[in-house]
């Protein structure tokens, strides 16, 4: 397949402009909390220039084309606050922009009235000042109905950490030259761009701070081959959706995928997703404002899902994509209210207390439209292990749920080395077949990982879709060999691997030993001449 040189360039260079502020903020800041600094502040410049272009855009549509929002005076901007609130979500003041923040940070003249209502300088109280523009931006949305979309964005970016500098001055500097990196990242309009900025950004920096970044509690970020893999799966014959639905949704690039690969207006009412970790939910959120989704088109909740689901009101969802947290552990038969819960119930048992994959599995299930699929990435253990998660298999196939299972290559995520699998499940399946798919050698080595080219993608995704029975790699199995091999749902059980061991032509060994043998006698023969001469 053909490399575009044009998505590399840009991909390129975005990553050598966050190593080039990795290098300015060296031995300051560890890479997780670089990570938000970073992502934090190329929210901040893009919601900025967002709103900008937004007025801009409809001030020359009205003629004054020679407009620009960013070099309007507060108090004539402050007029137009409640509908722009209504209309985006948010308000920014032009003083407060990122553009005009930065410049002002760069100037020894540069000034702005501080919570005291003295007139300080922005170089020398920069910290003060992006304190105080974000908690305007946050408290700008409050009382609409945008205002949980926004509520504590900004809480990971700590301008007044120590991590930043042992003194205000140097915490400044550090600052200056974040903003600094920030306005020279050629992000233009994220939307227009071919590779996803944000998203490409985070997926980088996970990697630059392998040592922090989501290692712990099996949770693992899901690259974007793998995301585009799992919601073409989802969509198969679909031209559009009702919404998409992610219950462990990370940083949300798998529900942005959906977007990417129906359109923004397939998926008719929105991006749904829960997260337990508060830092990730906000850059899950920011991740949504960042793709252009306006505040009225997604629903990110932070909370436990499987103990406290947030979208009860919201389900069915069409499509659900999901990577959750590998075997963790969860409440399971601890607690006696779990067992009656509508999601987990049908299978009269729970996952266990120490691997909570199942769980994440009915949930899903459960909230599946009638016409949906849920594509989820599992770890291979669940397709095996006895016990519990034997009984949830045996009712999931003996219902009809499951249609394909696939082997995923080795070292797709980073941070495992684990080979993954995926399993599809439909409510609305019209055989009880399941396709077992072997896609292990469906990808190429890039540095110290595989990933999954757009042709290897193809390639599963026709398979799936054909249903298709080919030797070695794919099989289309009927349920009763799947009740004789006791519900395991393990590729290799119905998949045989390729014998690639070199074939032994016994008769050929044969041969060339006897050669070998009728070669050392004559030897042996010549020898006893030359000696018997010589003697």
């Amino acid at each position: 397949m053909a490399v575009d040189t044009k998505k590399e360039q840009e991909r390129d260079e975005l990553h050598r402009a966050i190593w080039a502020i990795a290098d300015e903020l060296r031995g300051a800041v560890d890479g997780w909390d670089f990570k938000n600094y970073v992502l934090g502040t190329m929210f901040y410049r893009y919601i900025s220039d967002n709103l900008t272009n937004y007025i801009n855009e409809g001030e020359a549509k009205s003629g004054n084309a020679s407009f620009d929002y960013a070099k309007m005076s507060d108090k004539d901007a402050e007029q137009a606050r409640e509908g722009l609130v209504e209309e985006k979500g948010f308000f920014i003041l032009p003083s407060e922009l990122f553009c005009n923040v930065t410049a002002g940070a760069n100037s020894d003249t540069a000034t702005f009235v501080n919570s005291e209502g003295q007139k300080v300088s922005v170089k020398d109280n920069l910290n003060e000042l992006l304190e105080k523009v974000f908690n305007n931006i946050e408290n700008s949305a409050k009382g609409s109905t945008s205002e949980s979309d926004f509520e504590g964005l900004f809480d990971d970016f700590d301008v007044n950490s120590n991590k930043l500098g042992a003194t205000v001055a140097k915490r400044n500097e550090k600052l200056t030259k974040l903003l600094n990196g920030v306005r020279d990242m050629n992000l233009g309009d994220v939307k227009g761009h071919d590779i996803d900025a944000f998203g490409d950004a985070y997926e980088y920096l996970m990697t630059m701070y392998a040592s922090n970044a989501g290692k712990s509690g099996g949770e693992f970020f899901t690259p974007a081959d793998v995301s585009e893999l799992l919601t073409r799966l989802g969509t198969v014959g679909k031209k559009q959706i009702n919404k998409v639905y992610d219950p462990a949704c990370g940083s949300g690039s798998l529900l942005l995928k959906a977007e990417k690969v129906l359109g923004r207006e397939a998926v008719r009412n929105g991006f749904y997703g829960q997260e337990i970790n508060i830092t990730t939910y906000n850059l899950c959120r920011i991740n949504m404002f960042l793709h252009d989704i306006d505040f009225d088109k997604f629903d990110i909740a932070c909370e436990d899902t499987l103990i406290s689901p947030q979208h009860w009101d919201d389900e069915p969802f069409e499509l659900i994509v999901s990577n959750p947290p590998y075997s963790i552990k969860w409440a399971g038969d601890s607690d006696p209210l779990l067992i009656n819960d509508p999601r987990f119930a049908p299978a009269g048992v729970l996952a266990p207390q120490s691997k909570a994959d199942f769980a994440f599995i009915m949930h899903s299930l459960s909230w599946l439209a009638p016409n949906g699929s849920a594509a989820i990435v599992c770890f291979p253990g669940i397709m095996y292990r006895s016990g519990a998660e034997q009984k949830i298999r045996k009712y999931l196939v003996d219902n009809n749920f499951v249609d394909c299972v696939i082997q995923l290559p080795a070292n797709l995520f980073f941070g495992t080395p684990i080979a993954t699998c995926i399993m599809v499940m439909k409510k609305g399946k019209t055989d009880s077949k399941i396709l077992f798919i072997d896609a292990s050698k469906e990808c190429i080595k890039v540095t110290n990982n595989n990933k999954l080219t757009e042709d290897n993608i193809d390639n599963i995704v026709k398979i799936f879709s054909e249903k298709e029975s080919i030797q070695h790699v794919s099989k289309l199995v009927n349920y009763d060999e799947i009740v004789k091999n006791k519900y395991n749902l393990s590729v290799s059980t119905y998949v045989e691997k390729e014998d690639t061991r070199e074939v032994i032509d016994i008769d050929e060994i044969n041969k060339k030993l006897e050669e070998v043998v009728a070669k050392e006698n004559q030897l042996r023969v010549d020898i006893a001449e030359i000696i018997k001469e010589i003697g």
